[in-house]
């Protein structure tokens, strides 16, 4: 039995949520809370498998309330409010903060409560199977890696362009740079120097598929990967249209590397992370003189998937050993038969491990096929990047 805690401060919505879960075999509703202190008290004295969490409360608000919530008491929650469809940001903060995932209500229409019955009752079953742990927001950004490159090679960048990377980055090639501390989320940020080019993108490219506990895990990785690696990274993350503009928007806010919504037909840079946009499969080809340019389409959805990690990954893999690719927590098996082609064409592989994933899925499926050169903890994915980059 599943034991659900509804916090929302309309009292037609907990008593419409409270009839729903009530209908169903495998749940019951633990029971309602109705602002964010009386989330909180009622998660530590009912101690229910999963919570839905409403954003906007008084006294406290849903963030506020989450916040207190994984540190000191850590759940499955999923996000439930009007405001996870038009304010993307704070669906993006409840991510980033260890929401499970998150739902509408219809729009804002309590009245149509009954077209997102079904995916509301999966997403919490698929829930109480996530492993969440304690999150300290103090803590949510690290300090990021340093890249130091091997010295110079006849095919490498030319003197002028290493003058103006250094420049351009404040970062002096070949030598150990000095890393600007992250701001604050109080303080505004430093304006960080554009991406630029290391012979038309890099030689290299890094690519990442992850799902459900993806936001949180992007974070502890984007944000510790330095301001001057020298390739281009692309990303999906399995999140419907509208969202993933705001999450590349907040990292890229908390990273040194500089993080943006794919387009169409854009040329990769070096030193520049591309998050494929909800909604549309994201491929990468190779262009004249070397380069490499994003590819988006709306394609019909693969395995249920649009973006699909798979579409990303087979892509890539023609980029043999000049590609790292990373598979991280996600439900499912999207990437893993891209990741066969990768590791055919010679590409290296990295898993993120299974104590650290919200939910062994994506990379339990690489590392069950034998696929992944190293399986690491989420908090060494970045230095495995680097790592592999440096090679």
């Amino acid at each position: 039995m599943i034991r659900v805690l509804i916090a929302d401060d309309s009292a037609f919505m907990r008593k419409i949520l409270s009839d729903m879960f009530n209908k169903q075999s495998d749940f019951e509703v633990a029971g309602t809370a109705i602002n964010g202190q009386d989330t909180v008290e009622k998660v530590k004295q009912l101690k229910p498998d999963v919570l839905t969490l409403d954003i906007t409360m008084p006294v406290m608000n849903g963030l506020d309330a989450l916040a207190i919530i994984m540190e000191e008491c850590p759940l499955p929650v999923i996000m439930f409010s009007s405001l996870t469809q038009r304010g993307t940001d704070a669906t993006i903060r409840a991510l980033a903060l260890g929401a499970v995932d998150f739902i509408s209500k219809a729009g804002g229409s309590i009245s149509k409560i009954d077209t997102i019955e079904d995916e509301l009752l999966e997403k919490c079953r698929e829930a109480v199977k996530a492993k969440v742990t304690r999150t300290r927001p103090s803590s949510a950004v690290s300090k990021p890696l340093v890249f130091t490159p091997k010295p110079a090679e006849p095919s490498g960048p030319p003197a002028t362009k290493r003058i103006e990377v250094k420049r351009r980055t404040g970062l002096v090639l070949g030598q150990k740079p000095v890393i600007n501390k992250v701001p604050s989320a109080t303080a505004p940020p430093a304006k960080k120097p554009a991406a630029v080019s290391f012979g038309n993108g890099g030689k290299k490219l890094v690519a990442i598929g992850t799902s459900t506990g993806g936001p949180q895990a992007l974070q502890s990785v984007i944000t510790r990967l330095p301001g001057n690696l020298p390739c281009g990274v692309v990303i999906v993350q399995h999140m419907p249209a509208g969202f993933t503009k705001s999450l590349a928007d907040r990292l890229d806010s908390i990273s040194e590397i500089s993080v943006k919504e794919a387009e169409h037909d854009e040329i990769i840079k070096a030193g520049q992370v591309y998050i494929a946009p909800g909604n549309y499969h994201m491929r990468v080809a190779p262009v004249a003189g070397g380069g490499r340019k994003i590819l988006l389409s709306q394609e019909p959805p693969v395995g249920n998937h649009r973006p699909a990690v798979n579409v990303m990954f087979d892509s890539v893999a023609q980029f043999g050993k000049d590609l790292v690719s990373v598979i991280m927590t996600g439900m499912g098996c999207d990437g893993c038969e891209g990741m066969k082609k990768i590791k055919a064409t010679g590409g290296y592989s990295i898993a993120q491990d299974e104590p650290t994933c919200v939910v062994y899925g994506m990379p339990k499926a690489v590392v069950d096929a034998g696929l992944a050169d190293e399986v690491r903890p989420l908090g060494k994915i970045a230095e495995a990047i680097v790592e592999a980059v440096q090679r």
